[in-house]
């Protein structure tokens, strides 16, 4: 791959440490940036993008509807209809200057409600198992090596490659050191198993007591009352890491993130809060780190399905179909929200429970890459297989 020693050096040492995000760079012949952030754990679209202007939203959601515009703590207006969650305020700034694009009542090609089979289709691109990724395919669907920069391959900041950039393209791996350390829990739990062995219990509360835990963390009192720490800067680090080695003159041009924290079935406007201002931090991070070369990204942010559109008696939701993706970048032609926007009337919802799937997913994947990457039907067609059906959205990116 080439990477400057100063841009991996950035990007590497900007990412040490931070457990629970992962990001994956790729080398590509293009001056073009292209970027995927997987929202693991199925954000609620109606929670992100609030469409406060339906009737029935009042009926469905109750208490964890934010507050209207112009109210304490309310949405941030999109035009009369949808508001953005006032976490999102770095979203709607790059709304307020056309380079964002939502788009809503969304959803992949499956109807399952499985975190784990819809993540597998999402990343890889089709309604059935694959062994390879999408991302990958597009890198492979890009010009043959001999042009400048085709033979970079691809780097995975973590432990394991995600399937997002599985397959023909190679891949490095590199995981700093203490990059996937155990959450305290774990240790917790481990001390509570061996606390009545004479000889194991006692060793292994003062080995942990001089690694630094407290007695209340071993006891698990302090996890019972706020939860494993988190790390509220890890995605935003990530992010402008990434932007730094996509910035780069010989550096990578695809990247792949992650991040979690979307599987809200309890206390949901609590809870959605965080993540929501680590992805608004972390997309703000990203285009201060590519810095001029931000005119020529385009960025999709996408998450495995969304929530039901009732809340449930937890004040969360649980498993849905229908949510919500984002388009932003400078090449982005935004300051819209597209959808064909199903209702939430009673029998509008999809299996009397959900958001209805108005607009396939991968059509606005194809759409970018079509628009931004220059790829061809053909393409397409390997890089989603039997998405012809699904079209690509035109306009999304600046002509």
């Amino acid at each position: 791959m080439h990477l400057s020693r100063r841009a991996a050096l950035l990007g590497l040492s900007g990412c040490a440490g931070l457990g629970g995000v992962r990001l994956a760079v790729a080398g590509a012949p293009t001056d073009k940036r292209l970027v995927v952030i997987i929202l693991r754990g199925a954000l609620d679209g109606m929670a992100a993008v609030v469409p406060y202007g339906d009737p029935g939203l009042a009926a469905l959601r109750g208490e964890i509807v934010p507050s209207g515009p112009g109210q304490p703590d309310g949405v941030l207006d999109l035009g009369g209809f949808y508001g953005l969650h006032p976490a999102l305020s770095g979203v709607h700034e790059l709304y307020a200057a056309n380079q964002a694009l939502i788009v809503h009542a969304v959803a992949g090609s499956y109807r399952v409600r499985s975190h784990f089979e819809a993540q597998d289709y999402l990343e890889s691109g089709a309604d059935h198992r694959m062994t390879s990724g999408w991302l990958n395919r597009v890198v492979a669907a890009l010009p043959p090596p001999g042009t400048p920069r085709a033979e970079g391959g691809a780097l995975a900041v973590g432990v394991s490659v995600p399937l997002l950039l599985r397959g023909p393209a190679r891949v490095a791996n590199w995981a700093p050191h203490g990059f996937s350390q155990p959450a305290p829990e774990l240790y917790a739990a481990i001390a509570a198993l061996n606390g009545d062995d004479p000889v194991t219990g006692p060793a292994i509360i003062q080995g942990l007591r001089d690694r630094g835990f407290s007695s209340a963390v071993l006891a698990g009192d302090d996890l019972a009352r706020n939860g494993p720490p988190k790390d509220r800067n890890a995605f935003p680090a990530l992010a402008l890491a990434a932007g730094e080695m996509l910035r780069a003159p010989g550096g990578p041009r695809i990247a792949a993130l992650e991040i979690g924290g979307w599987d809200t079935h309890t206390a949901q406007l609590r809870r959605l809060e965080g993540p929501l201002k680590q992805l608004d931090a972390g997309l703000l991070a990203l285009g201060a780190g590519l810095g001029p070369a931000w005119a020529q990204t385009a960025v999709l942010v996408m998450t495995e399905f969304g929530r039901t559109a009732r809340v449930n008696g937890t004040k969360g939701t649980d498993h849905g179909t229908g949510t919500v993706a984002f388009v932003l970048g400078g090449a982005v032609a935004g300051g819209r929200v597209r959808a064909s926007w199903p209702g939430l009337a009673a029998g509008q919802l999809f299996e009397d429970r959900d958001l209805a799937p108005a607009t396939d997913l991968r059509a606005v994947a194809r759409g970018v890459l079509a628009q931004h990457l220059g790829l061809d039907a053909a393409a397409l067609e390997r890089v989603f297989p039997g998405s012809t059906s699904a079209g690509a959205m035109p306009g999304i990116i600046r002509a």
